[in-house]
């Protein structure tokens, strides 16, 4: 009797099943993409997860009916963002998910937990006092008024992702053990208070000693920064925010429109 072999599963058997893709071939946004829309979403909706392997370009462009030159740059597109990892001999794998957050008056706890992620919070630092005259002309304060400021590091899943630093007004200010259990828009609609407008400035800089020690990275590593002025019904500035994010698993997402 002949004695069973059995064969090692190859690439192709090992791919995740084709992505759905509609592709509107009368809009005016290029195919390819489209085609990296459709596959990123499936990478953020958690149908795709770190590790697994997509269609090869060549498979992609004849299920689709696209050039190879259209798939190639999609793929590429999604290479460069992060998303995706080239890997010779393995093929197109997915990579861990950096934490996509669109540009809106939405909290980093509420963003998190709509994504599906774990959020906590260790409280680093709470305090009462006067303001310097940044925060004070930032806020419409005078330099006498109470404020407290506040500083925290918000994690995913058990991964620091963000230092988030506020100074709001004291009759606003969320008591402790609250920031650790809420996000802070959270506790400020506790109080009845509603962010209607804000004003917010994103850059990005070296981070420091003490941000890299928290954020568990590198001094020199790039973080993102974001500063908010949020401001109520009212008008009246409710809290000034000065966020530092780990660039290399956070990008802020914006849609431009034509005027």
């Amino acid at each position: 009797m002949p004695p069973t072999t059995h064969s090692s599963p190859t690439i192709a058997d090992m791919t995740s099943p084709p992505v759905d893709v509609e592709l509107d071939r009368s809009s005016p946004v290029p195919l390819y993409f489209q085609l990296a829309q459709a596959i990123e979403r499936t990478i953020l909706d958690g149908t795709l997860t770190p590790g697994d392997r997509i269609e090869n370009e060549i498979d992609l462009a004849k299920r689709l009916n696209l050039s190879r030159p259209t798939a190639r740059q999609a793929i590429q597109a999604l290479v460069d963002k992060g998303l995706l990892v080239r890997k010779r001999g393995v093929g197109t794998q997915v990579v861990r998910n950096e934490i996509h957050r669109p540009v809106e008056l939405t909290s980093l706890f509420e963003d998190l937990a709509a994504a599906g992620r774990a959020p906590t919070t260790s409280l680093l630092d709470y305090r009462l006092g006067t303001p310097d005259e940044e925060i004070a002309d930032e806020l419409g304060i005078e330099r006498d008024a109470s404020v407290v400021s506040m500083r925290r590091l918000r994690s995913a899943d058990g991964e620091p992702i963000a230092i988030l630093t506020n100074h709001v007004p004291a009759e606003f200010a969320p008591a402790p053990d609250e920031l650790e259990r809420k996000g802070f828009y959270q506790c400020l609609r506790g109080r009845g208070l509603a962010i209607q407008l804000a004003r917010q400035r994103i850059g990005a800089r070296l981070a420091t000693d003490d941000e890299a020690a928290l954020l568990g990275g590198d001094r020199g590593d790039a973080v993102l920064t974001m500063q908010r002025v949020a401001f109520d019904a009212e008008g009246r500035a409710v809290e000034l925010g000065r966020h530092v994010y780990r660039a290399s698993r956070y990008f802020f997402d914006v849609t431009v429109f034509d005027r």
